[in-house]
């Protein structure tokens, strides 16, 4: 009898980035995907047994971070197990031959649109229409058939929904990636395991974050991100996401942690896992 599948749940609809990041980061693997509307569905789902993974997006080389997924990852005490780096490349996609001049309103994720401002200024007739996904953007002009929509999204989406691409790289920063992450219920350290998150959490105080961060630096350790989110209930206090490249079992990662402590500061790992290397060739 062989192993069960893998169940695997992302954000949107086929053919979407998410879809992509999923098949990419679980291709080795025998798994089947289940698309879900909103984020934190996905989280659910792991949280419920519904299924094994969710694959999120969590950053992007143009916008930055996404906060919604950073708040959920905390507020449901998942665990980051992976992550897997996405090149995007926004098309413009319409249905049948329809030509530039006819299009009036262009659908896509807000961060699509957003990543793609330069192109809507120099084509000012173009009215930026936000919806919950640049698949589910592609869906929808491909069910609708008028030649006045158009979506931005990517390759795999216009493949999907037999969309035409009409015009292909239309992002602001031609060098533009989504840094996406896996979720489990259960925490899951590999050997090959060089990334740490943590959320950590700061007397109000001056000088608290300087003096944190004071002892990556004395450890040599590299921190590559740090995000602040509100505390509920808090008005003004924060909580930080950190990213920084080590293994828990790190004895300067440990010193490190334990200096944390001693500054009245409260961490919580969310995750220990292995770097995709494409961000080493971006």
């Amino acid at each position: 009898m062989g192993l069960a599948k893998r169940k695997i749940g992302y954000q949107g609809v086929p053919g979407a980035y998410s879809d992509l990041a999923a098949t990419s980061f679980f291709e080795d693997t025998d798994y089947e995907k289940k698309a879900f509307p909103y984020f934190e569905d996905v989280v659910v789902a792991v949280m419920d047994g519904t299924i094994d993974y969710g694959v999120l997006p969590i950053e992007n080389s143009s916008t930055g971070g996404i906060t919604d997924v950073y708040d959920l990852i905390r507020k449901y005490h998942t665990y980051i197990v992976g992550e897997k780096i996405i090149k995007v490349e926004h098309c413009l996609l319409v249905y049948g031959d329809t030509q530039l001049e006819e299009i009036r309103e262009v659908y896509s994720h807000p961060q699509g649109l957003s990543q793609c401002h330069v192109f809507f200024r120099t084509h000012p007739f173009l009215r930026a229409v936000p919806c919950s996904n640049t698949a589910e953007a592609a869906r929808m002009v491909a069910e609708r058939k008028e030649r006045r929509l158009a979506a931005v999204a990517g390759i795999k989406a216009a493949e999907t929904y037999g969309l035409t691409v009409l015009m292909r790289g239309i992002q602001t920063n031609q060098s533009n990636y989504t840094r996406f992450v896996i979720i489990g219920k259960e925490k899951e350290i590999s050997p090959k395991a060089d990334k740490m998150t943590l959320v950590v959490t700061l007397p109000h105080e001056p000088g608290s974050l300087y003096r944190v961060l004071s002892h990556f630096d004395e450890e040599s350790i590299n921190m590559t991100n740090i995000e602040s989110r509100p505390i509920p209930g808090r008005p003004w206090e924060y909580f930080f996401h950190m990213d920084i490249f080590a293994h828990e079992t790190d004895e300067a990662v440990q010193r490190a942690l334990r200096g944390i402590q001693g500054e009245r500061a409260h961490y919580t790992l969310l995750g220990n896992y292995e770097a995709d290397g494409t961000m080493f060739h971006l």
